[in-house]
C-alpha cells in the first residue's frame, strides 16, 4: 500500500477553554475525497489550518506530504489581475512548471473567467475571485488539497467547476480534505463528524 499523503494520530485541541476535538485519528491515501461535517465552530477550520501547519496549538501527531490550501478567503491579491496573480504564481518553483502566457488564459478560461484576465480582482465578484482562486489550485501539484467551504460565493456552474476538479484529483491520485456545510455528491466520499459547541 503507498504511504499515506496524511497520517494524524491522537490530535486533540481545545480553544477558548472548549473541546473541538480529542483523540483523532485520520489517515487519507491518493485517491480520496474526506468530507469534514460538523455545525459551526466545530473545529473544521482548525483542523485543516493545523494540517496546513498554520495552526500549532494542538496535541498529537500530524504527518503530512506536499499540500495546497484554500481558505474562506481566495488567497489571492486583489490589487493584481487573475492573469497576473496565475504568471505569479506559476513562476514559484514549488509548482515544477513554466507555464506560458497562452496557457495560463486558458486555464482562466477553463475556470469561467473568459474576458476577465486582466481586470484588477478587487472589482471582480465574491464568485470570480474565488473561480479565481480555483485557476490557482489548479496550477499547484501538491498531492493533497485542504479545502475550507470551497462552494463559497460560487452559483450553480461554479458549484459543479469545484466537483469536477474534485473528481479529476482524486482520479489522479491526489487527495482531497473538504470542510463544507454542502454535500459534495461524489462517489466514495467519506465523511468525519466534527462535533458542535456544547
Amino acid at each position: 500500500m503507498p504511504d499515506a499523503l496524511l497520517s494524524i494520530q491522537g490530535l486533540g485541541c481545545i480553544r477558548d477553554g472548549r473541546t473541538l476535538f480529542r483523540d483523532l485519528h485520520l489517515t487519507v491515501n491518493g485517491g480520496e475525497c474526506v468530507a469534514l461535517k460538523g455545525p459551526n465552530g466545530s473545529g473544521k477550520s482548525t483542523l485543516l489550518r493545523s494540517i496546513a501547519g498554520l495552526f500549532i496549538d494542538y496535541e498529537g501527531e500530524i504527518s503530512v506530504s506536499d499540500l495546497a490550501y484554500l481558505g474562506h478567503r481566495p488567497g489571492i491579491s486583489l490589487s493584481l489581475s487573475p492573469l497576473e496573480n496565475l504568471r505569479w504564481y506559476a513562476g514559484l518553483e514549488r509548482t515544477g512548471q513554466r507555464l506560458e502566457l497562452p496557457a495560463l488564459v486558458t486555464l482562466l478560461e477553463q475556470v469561467g473567467l473568459a474576458g476577465y484576465e486582466e481586470v484588477r480582482c478587487q472589482h471582480l465578484s465574491a464568485g470570480q475571485q474565488r473561480r479565481a482562486a480555483l485557476a490557482r489550485l489548479m496550477l499547484d501539484r501538491a498531492p493533497l488539497w485542504l479545502l475550507d467551504e470551497p462552494f463559497t460565493a460560487l452559483d450553480a456552474g461554479g458549484q459543479a467547476l469545484v466537483r469536477s476538479l474534485l473528481v479529476q484529483h482524486t482520479g489522479s491520485g491526489g487527495a482531497v480534505i473538504c470542510a463544507t456545510h454542502q454535500d459534495l455528491d461524489l462517489a466514495d466520499t467519506r465523511e468525519l463528524l466534527l462535533g458542535g459547541p456544547a
